[in-house]
């Protein structure tokens, strides 16, 4: 084994080295008193070179987590954010409980409040270190993180942070939680002593057993109507691909039902579209692919015969309190290899004809959908305000292969067409609100030479605390292109309850209370003021010029920019 030996000056000091000889690239940080060894350290390795993961201020917690949340999206790997002890995790949560639904790695972190009210380096000296402290700091994040521990002493340091970044990498990846008490990070030492690389287990892909994979193939033989929906197959990159060889052999379509990844071209004959509801009634075999979500059972289910194969890393989710849609054939395991194992199968024992007979009215049905999806767009294009279809056709029209959407509402999936892997990323199944921008400035660091286009509703850009979020785009350099869809209003709760009242008073009237935002912010200054450029767009005309022009700016001179869209308010009618 390989060892490496630092000169140290303290425990944090020995965390920053750790970290950067794991590969940890940044560290995304909302700093609070705990942070004093952690800066002063900082203040060392910068000014003498020393290796450290570059430190990202981030104005606000929920912006920092995002950010960290975007870039292990486009990279895959586990990243480093910190915030202030149980006030910054406080804040954090939301974020926390998207990462965790999304089984995206984070090893979130922590100050502890000092530990002793005197008699060591870094005990107590500020009023809040007494009202600040918890009986259980992990407490409030336990149910949302894979593991959570408090760093001890600096002989476990190396343990610690090895196996926190192997257990967030672990299937089903997810965050995990460290705390850091301020007395063992100021702790004065001379010498740190690490293995080069971490040894702490990694475990490998899994595939299903034969057996498991011959059952699954053996309804899917036997079907005469298979449909494959999915959720979050994109989320491996390698999956893509696995589902379009399983879909050809079945000549079955795929179905992006509630997706938050790219996970099948949608150029694609078999592609049929982002809603499974009109086809669960001939379905006779559902494969379910990454898919926590099948149908809503209180709506549309399918028939009580139809089989029901899920693939997915761990199909039963069990990290979901309650979740009751059935299977036949349960595949977990690396998605990517029993999507490819099962074409295999089914390749071997389907019926030439059916499937010839299947993919010639898939691809009718595929080409029958895009029309009527243009034509929608079409008949809104004039409509004032402006329509979120429209608005969303403009913005579709400038995504080319070179282009990342994140999308926290209201692109409509229909009006843009998405080809290859980490090229489009939704919101956490979770819903926390505020995830878009930093995750668009995320996705902009690790993906410099990418265009990214962040689309947010107007609540979630509240609730992206967008004064932080426009700070860090132009203190480091990340130019995002952000499109508000501005109806004034959380129309989430407004399609909420029209779905559970539809004949009730409040969706009769549209007036709703606790779920407007009117009068509405010029939200166009916010980005302003930290040197953005921006425009408010309520011309439909209008708004393909003002994309080239914000786009422009992103592009050539590397600046962030926003248009505040005038979207169509939810229960009015345009005038």
């Amino acid at each position: 084994m390989t060892t490496k030996r630092a000169s140290v000056e303290s425990t944090a000091d020995a965390y920053l080295e750790l970290l950067a000889a794991r590969g940890v690239e940044y560290f995304f940080a909302n700093s609070g008193t705990d942070f004093a060894p952690l800066i002063d350290a900082y203040a060392r390795r910068l000014a003498q070179g020393l290796p450290a993961p570059r430190p990202m201020t981030i104005p606000h917690e929920v912006p920092a987590v995002g950010m960290a949340h975007g870039y292990a999206l486009l990279t895959g790997r586990p990243q480093v954010v910190m915030v202030h002890v149980i006030v910054g995790a406080g804040n954090a949560v939301g974020g926390i409980i998207n990462a965790s639904r999304s089984n995206v790695p984070i090893l979130f972190s922590a100050g502890r409040n000092p530990l002793t009210e005197s008699g060591l380096h870094g005990s107590r000296n500020r009023p809040i270190h007494w009202a600040q402290e918890s009986f259980d700091q992990a407490g409030m994040i336990r149910e949302y993180v894979k593991w959570d521990y408090e760093l001890r002493n600096f002989t476990q340091l190396e343990t610690v942070v090895d196996r926190a970044l192997a257990v967030s990498q672990a299937e089903p990846q997810g965050p995990v939680y460290l705390t850091l008490p301020r007395e063992v990070l100021a702790e004065k030492h001379e010498v740190f002593e690490y293995a080069a690389a971490s040894r702490a287990p990694k475990p490998g892909a899994v595939a299903a057993a034969p057996d498991a994979i011959a059952e699954a193939a053996r309804l899917l033989t036997a079907a005469r109507n298979p449909i494959i929906l999915t959720k979050a197959a994109g989320r491996d990159p390698l999956a893509v691909p696995a589902l379009v060889k399983l879909a050809e052999a079945l000549g079955a379509p795929v179905i992006d039902q509630f997706h938050t990844y790219m996970n099948f071209p949608q150029d694609h004959p078999l592609h049929a579209g982002f809603d499974a509801a009109p086809y669960l009634d001939d379905a006779d075999c559902i494969v379910a692919v990454e898919s926590d979500v099948l149908w809503f059972p209180a709506l549309k289910a399918p028939r009580p015969e139809t089989k029901i194969v899920q693939i997915a890393v761990d199909p039963l989710y069990a990290r979901y309190p309650i979740r009751g849609f059935p299977a036949d054939s349960a595949l977990s395991g690396t998605v990517r290899l029993n999507l490819a194992a099962l074409a295999d199968a089914v390749r071997k024992g389907v019926d030439g004809r059916a499937v010839a007979e299947r993919t010639q009215r898939w691809h009718a049905e595929h080409r029958r959908l895009r029309e009527a999806w243009a034509a929608t767009a079409r008949k809104a294009q004039n409509e004032r305000p402006l329509e979120m279809v429209w608005v969303s056709k403009c913005v579709g029209d400038l995504v080319d292969e070179n282009t990342i959407l994140v999308d926290e509402y209201d692109f409509d999936p229909t009006q843009g067409c998405f080809r290859t892997p980490r090229s489009y990323f939704g919101s956490s199944p979770a819903g926390g609100l505020g995830w878009g921008l930093g995750a668009a400035l995320g996705a902009k660091l690790a993906a410099p030479d990418k265009t990214v286009i962040c689309c947010v509703g107007d609540g979630a850009y509240i609730f992206g605390a967008p004064t932080a979020a426009h700070f860090v785009s132009r203190a480091y350099s990340l130019p995002v292109l952000f499109v508000i869809f501005n109806n004034r209003a959380w129309n989430a709760v407004k399609r909420a309850v029209q779905s559970h009242a539809p004949e009730g008073l409040a969706a009769r009237t549209g007036q709703m209370p606790i779920s407007d935002l009117d009068p509405a912010p010029d939200y166009e200054l916010v980005c302003r003021a930290s040197g953005g450029h921006a425009e408010k767009v309520e011309d439909p005309a209008a708004l393909p010029d003002a994309l080239a022009r914000a786009l422009k700016v992103v592009r050539d001179e590397k600046r962030q920019a926003l248009l505040n869209v005038i979207c169509k308010k939810p229960g009015t009618m345009n005038g």
